[in-house]
C-alpha cells in the first residue's frame, strides 16, 4: 500500500495533490490567487454565478482562474431543483468547456443538506449527457449506492454542513462508505474545518478533500493553505503506513528483557 510516489487518478486525469479547494469568499482576489498556489491543489471549483456566459474572456475572475493552470471543477451551488441544477451543469459545460460537474441539489435551507431525490435524478440525466458527476451528498450509505449504480466512479460525501467547521460529525458513516466502496474515488465535501480534520478524514482512507471556508476565512488564508497542504500528505501517509492497534493496557516501548547493559547506567 505504501507508495511515496503517489499520484492520484481521478475521473479521467492524474494529479499530485489531493487537495481541491474552492475560490469564494476570499478578502480579495490576489488572496485567492495566492491562497490556492500555496495549497499546492491543482482543482478549482468556480460556481457558475462568478461567471457571466455573456462576458467570455472578458470576465477579471475568470481570467486569474485561467492563469492559475490548474483544472476547473464547475459547481452547481445554489440550486434547489434537479431541474435548475441540470441546467445550470449544461450552461456550465459550455462557459468552462468541461464534462466534469460538482452536483449540488440543495434541499434545506438551514443547514444546506443535499437532496438526495433531486440529486439522485440530477444525476442520472447529465450522466446520460455525457458528464462525469462528482456528486455532493450527506453520508448516506444507502444514497451512496444508488448513485454509485448510477455510474458515478466518485463521492463527495460531507463532513458536516457547508460552511460549519465543524469537521467530521459521523466518522463512522464514513468509515463504513469507504469499506463498502473500495473502488471508487471518495472525497471529503463540506464541513472540514482545520488541517486536523482533513488528516482525520485521510487516515480514515479517503482520498482527497474538498474546502473553501477553512481557508478563505481564515485569519491568515494563505498560511492556513499551506498547512492543509502538509496535513493531507500526512495524512495519507499515516493511513498508508497503517498505525498501530490501540490496546487497553500500557505497554513499555522499551522492554526490559534484553536492555543493553550501557542503558542501565543512562
Amino acid at each position: 500500500m505504501n507508495n511515496r510516489n503517489d499520484k492520484w487518478i481521478l475521473e479521467d486525469k492524474e494529479f499530485d495533490s489531493r487537495l481541491m479547494i474552492g475560490s469564494a469568499l476570499y478578502p480579495s482576489p490576489k488572496i485567492m490567487e495566492e491562497s490556492i498556489k500555496a495549497s499546492g491543489s491543482q482543482i478549482v471549483t468556480v460556481a457558475l454565478r462568478r461567471q457571466s456566459a455573456g462576458e467570455g474572456g472578458d470576465n477579471p475572475f475568470w481570467e486569474l482562474i485561467k492563469e492559475l493552470n490548474i483544472t476547473i471543477l464547475p459547481n452547481t451551488a445554489g440550486c434547489h431543483t434537479a431541474k435548475e441544477a441540470i441546467t445550470t451543469a449544461m450552461m456550465a459545460r459550455e462557459v468552462f468547456e468541461t464534462n466534469w460537474i460538482k452536483l449540488e441539489v440543495i434541499g434545506n435551507q438551514y443547514n444546506l443538506q443535499p437532496d438526495p431525490f433531486a440529486l439522485v435524478e440530477a444525476t442520472e440525466v447529465l450522466i446520460k449527457e455525457g458528464f462525469r458527476v462528482l456528486p455532493y451528498m450527506t453520508d448516506d450509505l444507502v444514497l451512496a449506492q444508488r448513485l454509485a449504480d448510477l455510474g458515478c466512479s466518485t463521492l463527495m460525501p460531507w463532513g458536516s454542513p457547508i460552511g460549519s467547521g465543524r469537521g467530521l460529525m459521523n466518522p463512522y458513516n464514513l468509515k463504513v462508505i469507504r469499506k463498502q466502496f473500495p473502488e471508487l474515488q471518495l472525497i471529503v465535501d463540506a464541513g472540514i474545518g482545520k488541517p486536523s480534520d482533513a488528516i482525520e478524514a485521510m487516515e480514515l482512507g479517503f482520498d482527497g478533500i474538498l474546502l473553501n471556508s477553512a481557508v478563505a476565512l481564515a485569519q491568515e488564508p494563505v498560511m492556513m493553505a499551506e498547512a492543509f497542504k502538509y496535513a493531507l500528505r500526512a495524512g495519507r501517509l499515516s493511513y498508508q503506513a497503517g498505525r498501530m492497534q490501540e490496546r487497553d493496557m500500557a505497554s513499555p516501548s522499551t522492554p526490559t528483557v534484553g536492555t543493553p547493559f550501557w542503558h542501565q547506567f543512562n
